[in-house]
């Protein structure tokens, strides 16, 4: 039997491994768990360039964001620029400096995997995949319904 519980015990789980991953990288670099969430989320999500990507697919909090955003600007690891047609539109880009702490975060990443992943047959990987995509269908369904029911 599936209980919410443990369902959600899991996931706090498996971020709480993959947060302590990362304040390695964050002590190694002097940076903030929030810094080196944004310098990983805009490495890996290249189309996703602004402040409000970040909140919306992290659900982070939007001045805390904000904050790290400015900090890490201060340390000249990102950039804004606006947007060519919508000057209300910032993008945000790694600078060159950020270089060595995005591919600190990539052999961190590919670690994080091997762990929550380590003895998984192809099989075993390519059923969690299945899953998961439904998973992040399903949660992403329901929360546009509740969305909608709360505007009525």
């Amino acid at each position: 039997m599936i209980y919410p519980s443990d369902l959600m015990a899991s996931f706090r789980r498996i971020l709480k491994l993959h947060e302590s991953m990362l304040k390695e990288i964050c002590s190694q670099y002097r940076l903030t768990l929030m810094e080196a969430t944004i310098i990983s989320f805009l490495k890996n999500n290249p189309s996703r360039d602004t402040a409000g990507d970040i909140v919306e697919y992290r659900m982070l909090s939007k001045g805390n964001v904000s904050q790290a955003v400015e900090s890490l600007i201060q340390k000249s690891l990102l950039k804004r620029a606006p947007d060519t047609e919508d000057r209300r539109k910032i993008h945000l880009a790694l600078l060159p400096e950020a270089q060595p702490i995005s591919e600190a975060i990539d052999r961190l990443q590919e670690g994080f995997l091997k762990e929550l992943f380590w003895g998984f047959t192809e099989e075993e990987l390519a059923l969690y995949t299945n899953f998961n995509d439904r998973f992040v269908e399903n949660t992403r369904r329901a929360l546009e319904r509740r969305k909608s029911d709360e505007s009525r």
